[in-house]
């Protein structure tokens, strides 16, 4: 065939695909009815969980699961917006890798409410301004973000989704890199990319701000200033990048947590995050702990925080696979609440990472 004729095809499957998606969100339509007349919550983790993962299995290629993935991202995303107009609070400004995080799970149909920070994502879930919020929990290079774990001490948000978003720091200006006199980055833009800026600017000024998406608008409005931000921030703000993927670790990825008052249901491939407090006697912690090992329950992370409420006290999170309704679960809950004077579950939810 020649091009004209391929192009003859090509148009004739797109007609079907515009078709069948108006179909489908007919369908969307009827059961946004449905659940808006049964009180049913609009976003399903769980649903969209499975709907990837068959996806992905009749996936037959050439087609890579990932790229399927982004276009139902898209697809489900106009469906949401369809069923109920719904909004999601992150940490902001737009741009920031909080924002993309967000995006990459909810797509680009739905409103996006910026706030300044994380205690204030958290309030707006609480109060029922938005259904959703999107904050940061743990970087591979830099660990947990302490303030979101403090904030789940004392916050009734749970967790409903996690999000698992490579970052990718680029470096970028006005001008060239030999005019820079100052970076601008967000704390953790500068801790992950420690090395490059030892190497290659270890006299430049760094400043520390909000976000990296403030950093960008700053180089954009300063002579002589750069940004370590993120790509789609040098397009925002038409700078230049003097430099690219500029983290230490080429693996560098960042765990996002959405946040929310619903409860996901059990998929076969779940996490679980909770807290505790240990009483106050020798080898506590080591005891608990042994609980997940009795039971070969395998533990993602965990972290400590001083308590706020007793000298010498502190909270452990932990985060784990399996949900809290499973049965080996349930029996390591009860076995800790025994052990321990204080037991937070924080959320059972779909893992954020996909078998190909």
């Amino acid at each position: 065939m020649d091009l004209s004729e391929l192009r003859v095809q090509i148009d004739a499957i797109d007609e079907q695909i515009v078709t069948l998606i108006n179909k489908r969100y007919g369908l969307v339509h009827e059961v946004g009815k449905w659940k808006n007349s049964n009180s049913h919550e609009i976003y399903v983790p769980e649903r969209e969980k499975a709907l990837l993962e068959r996806l992905g299995k009749l996936n037959k290629g050439p087609l890579p699961n990932i790229t399927l993935r982004a276009i139902y991202r898209e697809i489900m995303s106009g469906a949401l917006a369809l069923e109920y107009p719904l909004a999601i609070a992150y940490l902001g400004p737009e741009n920031t890798f909080t924002y993309q995080a967000a995006v990459s799970k909810f797509g680009k149909s739905v409103k996006y409410t910026p706030k300044n920070s994380i205690a204030e994502v958290f309030e707006d879930v609480e109060k029922g301004v938005v259904p959703y919020g999107v904050v940061p929990i743990e970087n591979s290079t830099e660990g947990a973000v302490t303030y979101t774990l403090d904030m789940f001490a004392n916050s009734n948000c749970s967790i409903c989704a996690e999000i698992n978003l490579p970052i990718h720091h680029f470096l970028m200006s006005q001008g060239t890199a030999e005019d820079i006199e100052v970076i601008y980055s967000h704390p953790q833009g500068i801790a992950q990319c420690r090395a490059f800026l030892h190497k290659n600017y270890p006299l430049i000024r760094l400043v520390e701000v909000r976000s990296t998406a403030e950093a960008a608008k700053r180089a954009a409005s300063e002579e002589g200033a750069a940004a370590i931000a993120s790509e789609m921030a040098a397009e925002t703000y038409q700078l230049n990048v003097l430099d690219k993927n500029i983290e230490d670790r080429s693996n560098n990825n960042t765990r996002f947590f959405i946040i929310s008052k619903q409860q996901p249901k059990v998929t076969g491939d779940d996490k679980t995050s909770l807290m505790f407090i240990v009483k106050d006697k020798v080898g506590a912690l080591y005891e608990c702990l042994s609980y997940f090992d009795k039971e070969a329950i395998s533990l993602t992370m965990i972290e400590s925080r001083p308590s706020k409420n007793k000298e010498g006290e502190y909270l452990f999170f932990v985060d784990f696979h399996g949900h809290s309704k499973d049965e080996v679960t349930e029996k390591v809950l009860g076995d800790l609440k025994e052990s321990c004077i204080f037991v937070k579950i924080l959320g059972s939810y779909p893992s954020g990472k996909f078998k190909e």
